[in-house]
Order: structure tokens, then sequence, then C-alpha cells
């Protein structure tokens, strides 16, 4: 019996396979993103399949999540698009939502967003979309001349300084850090929920002593800090993250002139 504590660490993030021989990528964390899938398409249509004049229940918080994205995330960056990208951004944020909240939730305790591929490419698509309309509205010329040569910049000074910091930032900096903010904040925290967790039942059940108990109470007050941060953080996360695909949608539709 080992008598020494071992602090929680990587290990938390690597799942093998839900059954010897199943494909490599076929683990928990994959469980868990579909079954996330599933329930938002679930509340969804239970939310808006038949909606009533007067909104209650889970119609009510339906309408308030959208409003919510509709009015604080996509319309300041979108303006009259706004309701031509309500559904790929509402999906966004409630999705991201559901796949944080699992890291709280009992018999799960697995942010899915906490796993690299899922914010990668969430960023990727947002990335391609940003590409995409920015070359279609301002033609292919016209998008990388906006970006590296913007007005009343000395063409000298942007051909050597400001364009490439521009080229690096677009195409390597900015969907980076768009996936890794993410997963970086659920990362971290799910490590920090389970440290603590660990230490609080470490020394309150394996290896109770007079000198270690009390320090048990205070790393169970801890986790429970520290979950009512967390669910905070999470929500915070998905908001930012579906504002950023917002406002590159915006930007890319929309320059700035």
């Amino acid at each position: 019996m080992n008598d020494r504590y071992q602090a929680p660490g990587l290990g938390l993030f690597e799942f093998p396979t839900l059954w010897p021989g199943a494909p490599f990528w076929l683990t928990k964390s994959v469980l868990f993103a579909l079954l996330g899938t599933i329930l938002v398409c679930v509340l969804a249509w239970a939310a808006f399949a038949r909606p009533k004049l007067v909104p209650r229940g889970i119609q009510n918080v339906g309408e308030i999540g959208y409003l919510f994205v509709r009015d604080q995330v996509a319309r300041p960056f979108l303006g009259k698009d706004t309701d031509r990208w309500m559904p790929l951004l509402l999906s966004l944020f409630f999705l991201i939502v559901v796949w944080n909240l699992f890291g709280v939730v009992p018999g799960v305790q697995f942010p899915v967003t906490a796993h690299i591929a899922f914010p990668a490419f969430f960023a990727l698509v947002a990335y391609v979309i940003k590409i995409y309309l920015g070359v279609k509205h301002q033609g292919l010329v016209g998008y990388f001349k906006g970006m590296m040569f913007p007005p009343g910049l000395p063409k000298p000074l942007a051909l050597v300084l400001y364009a490439p910091l521009e080229l690096i930032y677009n195409f390597v900096t900015s969907p980076f850090t768009h996936a890794v903010r993410l997963f970086a904040n659920m990362f971290a925290g799910h490590l920090l929920l389970a440290f603590f967790s660990s230490v609080g039942f470490w020394f309150l059940f394996e290896r109770p002593t007079f000198v270690g108990v009390p320090l048990g109470l205070l790393s169970v007050a801890m986790a429970i800090a520290m979950t009512t941060l967390e669910i905070f953080i999470m929500l915070l996360q998905a908001y930012l993250f579906t504002m950023l695909t917002a406002m590159y949608i915006g930007n890319a539709m929309h320059p700035e002139h």
C-alpha cells in the first residue's frame, strides 16, 4: 500500500479506448462530447419545438439564452447580419457551456474542452469561416491589402513591420489563442479541483491524523469554493469563445477602414 500522497497529474486527461480493439479515438472524452451534443439538441427541441406566446419552463430558459447570445455576443459585431449567424453562434455557445459544465457533474467530472482537440476544431471552423468571408466580401487582394496595409500607415513601415506582424497574428496567433484560451482554462481548473478533492479525501479518509484532518477539511472547503469559481469560469469561457467567433466573422464581412 502506498503511504505517500500522490497529487493528480496529466493522467487525468489520458483516456484509454472504450474497449480493447476499439478505434484509438473512441474514448470517454469523445463519448462525453457526443452525449453533450445530443443533450443540447434535446434541450433545443424541448425549448423551441412548440413555442408558446408566454414562455414557461425550458422555453423560457431557451429564450433567455437566445436573447443573451443575440444581444450581448452577436449584435455588437454583426449588426444587421446577426440573425443570419445566430444558429451557429447559439449552437456553439450552448455546446461549450454543456461540455464545460460536465467538469462538475458527478459521474462525469471532466470538461470536454479540457481536451485540446475540441477547442482546436471549433477554432479551426471559425478560422476557415473568417478567411472565406474576408476573401468573399473583400476579394483576395483586397483582403490581404486591408490586413497588411491599413489606411494612413506609411507603406515602408507597414511593409517592414506591420504587415509581417499582421500575417503572423491572423494566420498563427489568432486561431492558436482562440483554441488555447478555452482549453487552458478548463485544463487548469479541472486539475485544481482534482488536487483539492484528492487532498481532502487523503487526509480525511485514507490517512486521517490529528494534523491531517484540519488540512483535509480545508482542502474540501477549497474544493467547494473552487467549484463555484470554476462554474463561473466555464460560463465566461463559453461567452468569450463565442464572442471572439462573432468578432472574427463581423470583421471579415465589415472590415474597419
